[in-house]
């Protein structure tokens, strides 16, 4: 048998041809690996770009053209809205504020562009069955754009029906959105369609926890005529038709208004604890379909919160998402501090300024009850040592008594003690409407003073890196300059404040020299503005003080006047008689009980 030592010319060319086919294959079929790897990761990315607050977990209609049509993205612009919108889903997907700056933490102000919706975290759109059962979710779906002026319609088919988006940017930042639908119910037999919104709010000012405690849910309801609010719990509005839900803000919001409302309401919001995000919202609210097919007529808003142009939208009652406070308290904000300080604002002045005149006003106003407090206050002065005496007396005796006695030596003296009420009850709401104000007044936002950058923030002047339980990582040069001013204040008007004589009674006047010192810690993350306005008000408070005292009132004259009361009989007042009636019936009483 003869040995082959090697390949002859047939096995060669054979080899060749199956070598040629070979490599024909491998790359035919590595090309198209890579074709569909792309086309993969295409889909991939834009399930990737949703919000990162959505949660797949149903089946969902594919739509074909995914793999076949290119994402686009379409922007509309006028003086006070840069939008842009994605041919995925057929969303909003970029909403910019041309007349705002965003704060920047690595600069320290306000110099980055002010994004409501931007890299995705922001997400909407409609879901509903079909008659497989099978989900249909409109932001799953592309669509193909066609732009005319300022509107844009972007248009999709779903197994043969056809469905619209048209927007239209508008001035007032409104974009009016229509949605237009034609052969669905072909393939459904809804009659309601779910709103679905996710929405991560970006953190847009300078005072992380400030901005996050005025971030929240805000809803109309009643034909516009209530408002509610939820800014911390899961919203559950299934009985009522909501109007418009807005997601606020300290300064700015996003509202999105269905014509026919939002029936069976849900929300949820979750705090997230730093980064480029304040808190997650996602909303679920159902809107009608007529003879299954969606064709609704919205409206979206995204604005800033600024008072007078918030009413200026009839019969909407944005105004209402301001929180400038309840009942008496927003009417205090919203027709004398807002006004005024707009008026004082006419006069060319800075925003520092502006608070200063308005605390001089305010200060004006309740100067007449203020100087009776005062006057309240040196009376007590001179009395003081009858007082004493009382205290002496009956220092271990019938405690009964010795409040009569007290009580009898205020009405010889002409004293009225519940008078220094009036003053406190006064400034009450004053100090809440204030501690309203100045964290939602956008006129104050951005404006500087002095080594304040922004009086609607801290100021951190005196900062460090490392967080200090209370104070964080600065002290705020107003709150520790109102501190003291209060402590001052609080030194010279507690000189008549009595000392406990029982046992285990708190002493009154070290539980007034801790509030300052605990108020500290409070404004030192408040706005520099509210600080400046407390600041001053007591630098007034303590000057009125000694004005009165050198000045204007005489105590060898009140000691006089009041010698003169003592001689003189007193009636007895409805108040002062109540009083002695009742401690007469407790005297007795307590007499009774021992026998």
């Amino acid at each position: 048998m003869e040995q082959n030592k090697g390949l002859d010319k047939n096995q060669l060319i054979s080899f060749f041809i199956f070598s040629m086919l070979l490599v024909g294959a491998l790359f035919y079929f590595q090309n198209k690996d890579q074709k569909n790897e792309k086309e993969q990761n295409k889909t991939v990315q834009s399930n990737q770009n949703k919000s990162p607050n959505q949660a797949q977990n149903h089946a969902v209609v594919a739509n074909p053209a995914l793999s076949q049509t290119a994402i686009e993205n379409i922007n509309l612009k006028n003086d006070e809205l840069n939008l842009q919108f994605s041919t995925l889903g057929g969303q909003i997907t970029s909403v910019e504020l041309e007349k705002y700056k965003a704060y920047n933490a690595k600069t320290d102000n306000a110099d980055l562009q002010l994004y409501l919706f931007n890299k995705n975290n922001s997400s909407y759109g409609f879901q509903f069955k079909d008659k497989s059962g099978k989900i249909i979710q409109t932001k799953d779906l592309v669509f193909t754009p066609t732009v005319q002026g300022n509107s844009i319609t972007l248009s999709t088919n779903i197994n043969g029906a056809s469905l619209e988006f048209i927007y239209t940017l508008l001035p007032k930042y409104t974009v009016d959105f229509k949605i237009k639908s034609n052969g669905l119910s072909q393939i459904t037999a809804d009659n309601q369609a779910d709103f679905v919104w996710d929405y991560s709010v970006r953190n847009l000012e300078k005072g992380r926890s400030q901005e996050e405690q005025h971030t929240e849910f805000g809803y109309a309801f009643d034909h516009y005529s209530s408002y509610d609010y939820d800014g911390r719990t899961t919203m559950d509005e299934s009985k009522e038709t909501l109007n418009w839900l807005a997601i606020k803000q300290q300064f700015f919001t996003a509202v999105v208004e269905p014509k026919t409302g939002f029936t069976q309401s849900k929300g949820n919001q979750e705090v997230i604890p730093e980064g480029e995000y304040l808190k997650k919202f996602s909303f679920d609210g159902k809107v009608s379909m007529q003879g299954s097919e969606l064709n609704q007529d919205f409206s979206w808003y995204f604005m800033p919160l600024d008072l007078d142009m918030l009413k200026s939208y009839q019969g909407k009652d944005f105004d209402k998402i301001l929180p400038l406070g309840w009942s008496f308290i927003g009417w205090l904000n919203r027709y004398f501090f807002i006004p005024v300080y707009d008026f004082i604002g006419t006069w060319g002045l800075s925003a520092g300024w502006v608070i200063f005149m308005l605390t001089i006003i305010v200060k004006l106003i309740t100067s007449p009850i203020m100087y009776k407090q005062h006057k309240l206050s040196a009376m007590m002065r001179v009395i003081r040592p009858e007082i004493d005496e009382v205290n002496s007396k009956y220092k271990d005796g019938d405690a009964m008594k010795k409040q009569q006695a007290t009580m009898e030596v205020y009405r010889k003296a002409g004293v009225n003690q519940m008078a220094g009420c009036l003053p406190a009850l006064i400034q009450i709401p004053i100090f809440y409407a204030l501690f309203r104000l100045f964290p939602n007044l956008i006129g104050l936002r951005g404006e500087s003073f002095w080594f304040v950058k922004d009086l609607t923030a801290y100021d951190d002047v005196i900062k460090w890196t490392t967080s200090i339980p209370l104070i964080g990582n600065h002290i705020s040069i107003f709150a520790l300059a109102c501190t003291i001013v209060i402590l001052i204040y609080t030194i010279m008007t507690s000189g008549q404040m009595q000392q406990p004589t029982q046992e285990g009674m708190p002493n009154m006047k070290v539980l007034m020299y801790i509030f300052p010192v605990t108020f500290f810690f409070f404004l030192n993350s408040a706005p520099s503005g509210l600080s400046w306005y407390y600041f001053i008000s007591n630098a007034i408070n303590i000057l009125i003080i000694l004005v009165i005292k050198y000045w204007i009132l005489d105590e060898k004259k009140i000691h006089a006047q009041i010698q003169a009361n003592k001689a003189q009989p007193k009636k007895e007042g409805k108040f002062q008689k109540k009083m002695r009636e009742m401690m007469e019936q407790a005297q007795e009483q307590q007499k009774n009980s021992k026998k």
